[in-house]
């Protein structure tokens, strides 16, 4: 029904009022760029495509309330994110396309490129792969002798605090790629990137291991919500 009749008279129903203010944001999106928008109004856009009947201000800032940034809600779980009230499983799609994005942009960035020369986009590609995380997860970048990219590989996932490393098993995959140098990474869900001593040992085994077969360590990073620490910069290499 797409007419209304108010007094006898016929008029056309009047659109529902979050229609105009999508297409002042998008407006505002394209030419003033993602800078003039709030988190909130970022997380609207994506939302926009797959909740179309729907005010979704709301619902952006109920998720920013709940994760707290822009890129915490981006890398929520999935399971966490049906937990909030509105966010359908189309929503959750689009959020977790975000992410997909994100993370294959930062690859892109250092893939067949020397890594050593792209240091900071190395470390951009990890915080957007892991720093939100919720539970720990360790990666291995392998690189061949010029220092370019041959695998980026998620060696294992395991608790908020804890995951099982074993140096032989990373080893052991270097040579398989002939790979002739190691880029350790791992998060911390605490936040804190500062090493533990556990930290500290795993890294001394895998590199006590790959040095007598050719394969150096070239650094071990740890990412967190606070920031990133290199062990390399913390003379622990």
């Amino acid at each position: 029904m797409t007419d209304k009749t108010v007094s006898g008279l016929t008029e056309a129903a009047e659109p529902p009022h979050y229609h105009g203010h999508r297409e002042r944001l998008r407006q505002r999106f394209r030419e003033a760029g993602a800078e003039a928008l709030a988190d909130y109004e970022l997380i609207e856009l994506v939302l926009f495509r797959a909740i179309p009947r729907r005010d979704v201000k709301p619902l952006a800032k109920d998720l920013l309330k709940r994760f707290g940034s822009f890129a915490e809600v981006v890398a929520a779980p999935a399971a966490r994110l049906a937990e909030v009230e509105g966010m359908t499983p189309a929503a959750i799609v689009e959020v977790k396309v975000v992410q997909a994005a994100a993370v294959r942009f930062g690859r892109g960035r250092i893939a067949r490129r020397p890594v050593l020369s792209s240091w900071s986009a190395v470390l951009d590609y990890c915080r957007t792969a892991m720093a939100f995380a919720e539970r720990e997860q360790f990666r291995v970048l392998y690189l061949d002798k010029k220092n370019a990219l041959i695998a980026d590989e998620l060696q294992g996932e395991g608790t908020v605090d804890h995951t099982p490393v074993y140096p032989r098993e990373v080893v052991k995959r270097a040579l398989e790629l002939s790979s002739t140098a190691l880029v350790l990474v791992h998060n911390h869900p605490s936040g804190d990137p500062t090493p533990s001593r556990a930290d500290i040992e795993m890294t001394k085994a895998i590199a006590d291991i790959a040095r007598p077969l050719g394969v150096a360590v070239h650094d071990h990073i740890i990412v967190g919500r606070d920031g990133h620490v290199s062990f390399k910069g913390l003379k622990l290499i």
